[in-house]
């Protein structure tokens, strides 16, 4: 038996069949009932204990429902509450949610509280295009044996897992098929058992919210999002050790400019160490010694923005990034891209997907980019060399030597950039900036293509100091 979509399951709770029109005298209290029971009419069973009126307002509940599945799914609800006109009501209210499913694939929902702000109707048809102002879920937990939470693809036969989410608040606006106007949740927390990528372990977010969410209904890669943000997120599992300060993405393009930032990403190397294979542990440790100075940990910061300029021939691509890497190393990258665009493509379209740079066409530019020494090439010498066997300054003799052949191979450009990170190491220089002027008239596709004849193409300056 194959496991319920949760996301179903959710919009099930208020979905029922049409039913043709009764007479009016009907109460409230009675066509409530009604169109309850026909939600699950060809579905199985339904038991409902009262169903009663408010004296004062306009406000008809349901208690103690009870569902049964033909599989042997069952569904229980503490209270079904409307408020408002009952064609037009204010909110649905659902009290005390549980859902299980047996079975190979077992699992079990539950919710303290979902609450349907302004739906158009008591109970949704399915076929219901008119979609509730809002929703809001709060106590939301959801535990299950199935592949899907054990982070394997549904189907494998690789065994089974178990997984755990829980979530205190959802809330949602603007739902439709394929778009959600903003998703927004607080106080997740899950644990999974599985041999995925990142294999068991648990994780929590403090907060998170998605806006412009498009192409649900589409493949993945085809969705888009106006905007992400992620705070306070915690990852501990058998082969990472991480916490996430904040992130923020704009992914809208359509105001000329977009990009993301984050701040305070934390990787704990040195227990990560600890979680890997034995026969890893060595190589490991080394790279962990050489970014962190043997702290084991390691904090990285990086933005990044985009954003364009449209003309009447030709569009301007403009673009920042910065990496830190505390007590390591730092990044930085400023990009002017003059380019055609296909025509007909419209610039933020093509920013906000980026795809394809089939059809695009560089009108010349620049990009300058700067490496600093924040700890990282000061370290490098006195590991390298013991890892050879030689004395620090024998390798870096060797390393010039080899700064040179490449000189050889490749121009003196390239002996300048070789050169440079020698002197870094060395302690000669703290930082190496690379200045590259772009062709025109060269089409990006070919460029990205066949990187090794750039050097031909483009002017490169590099200058270490």
């Amino acid at each position: 038996m194959r496991p319920i979509s949760w996301p179903v399951v959710l919009a099930a709770l208020t979905l029922s069949f049409s039913l043709p029109a009764l007479a009016d005298e009907r109460g409230p209290a009675e066509r409530l009932e009604d169109d309850l029971r026909a939600l699950f009419a060809d579905e199985g069973t339904l038991e409902i204990g009262e169903v009663s009126e408010a004296l004062i307002r306009d406000r008809v509940t349901a208690r103690d429902l009870h569902f049964a599945g033909p599989d042997g799914q069952q569904l229980w609800l503490d209270r079904y509450e409307v408020s408002g006109d009952y064609d037009r009501p204010d909110e649905v209210r659902i009290e005390g949610i549980r859902l299980e499913t047996p079975g190979r694939e077992q699992s079990r929902l539950s919710a303290e509280t979902l609450l349907l702000d302004a739906p158009s109707r008591a109970v949704l048809p399915l076929h219901e295009e008119t979609w509730p102002e809002g929703l809001t879920v709060g106590g939301l937990a959801v535990e299950s044996l199935s592949a899907e939470f054990a982070g394997r693809v549904p189907g494998e036969e690789s065994g089974e897992g178990r997984g755990r989410i829980a979530v205190e608040r959802l809330q949602a606006t603007g739902l439709g098929r394929d778009a959600i106007e903003s998703l927004e949740f607080s106080g997740l927390a899950g644990e999974a058992e599985g041999d995925d990528e990142f294999g068991s372990g648990t994780f929590s977010v403090g907060f998170a919210r998605v806006e412009g969410l498009r192409g649900l209904q589409g493949p993945e890669e085809e969705r888009e999002l106006d905007r992400l943000e992620v705070r306070d997120l915690d990852i501990e599992s058998d082969r990472l050790v991480a916490a996430l300060s904040s992130l923020e993405v704009d992914g809208d393009m359509a105001d000329g400019e977009g990009g993301f930032r984050l701040e305070a990403l934390d990787l704990d190397l040195a227990r990560m160490i600890t979680l890997a294979p034995e026969e890893e542990r060595t190589q490991l440790r080394m790279a962990s010694n050489v970014l962190t100075d043997g702290s084991g940990q390691l904090r990285i910061d990086a933005a990044s923005t985009g954003r364009w300029e449209s003309g009447e021939t030709a569009s301007r691509l403009l673009g920042e990034l910065t990496i830190t890497a505390d007590e390591a190393f730092g990044w930085a990258l400023d990009a002017d891209l003059p380019v055609r665009l296909p025509e007909g493509v419209e610039p933020a379209v093509f920013l906000a997907r980026m795809d394809s740079l089939e059809g695009v066409t560089l009108l010349g530019g620049r990009v300058d980019a700067t490496l600093s020494d924040l700890g990282l090439f000061g370290r490098l010498p006195t590991i390298m060399a013991a890892s050879q066997g030689v004395s620090e300054a024998v390798f870096l003799e060797q390393a010039r030597t080899q700064a040179q052949g490449f000189g050889m191979m490749l121009g003196p450009e390239f002996e300048a950039l070789f050169s440079g990170l020698v002197a870094m190491m060395a302690g000669e220089a703290s930082e190496l900036a690379i200045h590259l002027t772009l062709p025109a008239d060269s089409e990006l596709e070919a460029l990205s293509a066949d990187p090794l004849a750039l050097p031909e193409r483009l002017e490169m300056r590099v200058e270490s100091r």
